[in-house]
């Protein structure tokens, strides 16, 4: 049996009379990276912050690492907010320190992983600068570094990669692969549909304030057949091409499109050389994690329509 670090069941919040969570379960295995995807106003940050136990829920629980409460085993876990937030007037080395403190490590030794830590990711120009003089995108690397010095068991990012330009971005999948690797399990929020694609061992997509797929990527893409794309040699009658090719084709200019399950690829490759038409263009594209994402919400209405009423009463609550 596949051991857990994070097992919450049934989470659900009312805000006054919205519920913004509703009845949301999530089983991350120990030792994996877990995505939580959705769109903007979802319920995204609200579910992790009730796994924490930075709120409460009305309805259902979080246990950690096997069954703890989680406000029992908070220096075990490193958490970076969706809401950045940093001493402008310290020095990176002193912030990445000052966090690693408040969850019991030294202060020296603290200092001694910051600069290990950016000089890893390529940040040791900036060791000794303020946050105030730093980019967005640099003091929010900085903080994210301070959430993980400490060597948590549990790493928590709420949209981790927003704000980030492509090189940082870069920089952050390589922490979070690394920090796998060391053996630590990591949970984080997107409505980036690349980055979860590239990282993710299991996520789980929440819209209109419930989770509506749980599995692998390769479990969300295989949602969707794939989709081909033939352009036939010369100009042949469209009507003969269009009863040759599966129901659904269409024509797209000289080419034609059209979905088809793995079992008919074969068949449909025997009657195009068997046809004479031959073939100037043959394309076969699955569909990705994005293609997924876009079917799964569009199934339960929610469209890419932010709610901000979500945030804005759950802010209000704290």
């Amino acid at each position: 049996m596949t051991a857990l670090t994070v097992e919450a069941q049934g989470l659900t919040k009312y805000f006054g009379n919205f519920k913004a969570v509703d009845n949301v379960s999530l089983e991350v295995p120990t030792g994996s990276i877990y995505g939580v995807l959705g769109p903007n106003g979802a319920g995204k940050t609200t579910s992790l912050r009730m796994t924490l136990g930075i709120i409460d829920p009305d309805a259902g629980s979080s246990r950690l690492f096997g069954g703890q409460r989680p406000q029992s085993v908070r220096h075990r876990i490193g958490y970076l907010p969706e809401e950045r937030g940093l001493y402008p007037g310290m020095k990176a080395r002193e912030a990445i320190a000052f966090m690693g403190a408040l969850r019991g490590l030294d202060w020296s030794e603290g200092r001694r992983r910051a600069e290990t830590f950016m000089t890893e990711l390529g940040l040791e120009r900036v060791i000794d600068e303020k946050i105030r003089k730093m980019s967005k995108g640099m003091a929010q690397m900085i903080q994210l570094i301070g959430s993980i010095v400490h060597a948590p068991d549990l790493i928590v990012l709420d949209e981790p990669f927003s704000g980030l330009d492509p090189v940082n971005q870069e920089r952050l999948e390589m922490l979070v692969r690394r920090e796998r690797d060391r053996g630590a399990t990591i949970l984080f929020s997107t409505h980036v549909m690349a980055h979860a694609e590239r990282l993710c061992d299991r996520l789980a997509i929440i819209a209109r304030s419930q989770r509506r797929f749980e599995g692998t990527v390769d479990e969300a893409r295989a949602m969707l057949p794939m989709q081909v794309r033939y352009t036939p040699r010369g100009a042949p009658d469209p009507a003969v091409i269009a009863a040759m090719l599966p129901p659904g084709a269409e024509p797209r200019g000289d080419a034609w499109q059209f979905p088809i399950a793995d079992a008919g690829v074969e068949p449909l490759l025997a009657r195009i050389t068997a046809s004479g038409h031959g073939v100037a263009g043959l394309s076969i594209v699955r569909p990705g994690l994005h293609d997924a994402f876009v079917h799964i919400v569009r199934q339960v209405d929610a469209g890419f329509e932010a709610d901000a009423r979500v945030d804005a009463l759950e802010e209000a609550a704290l």
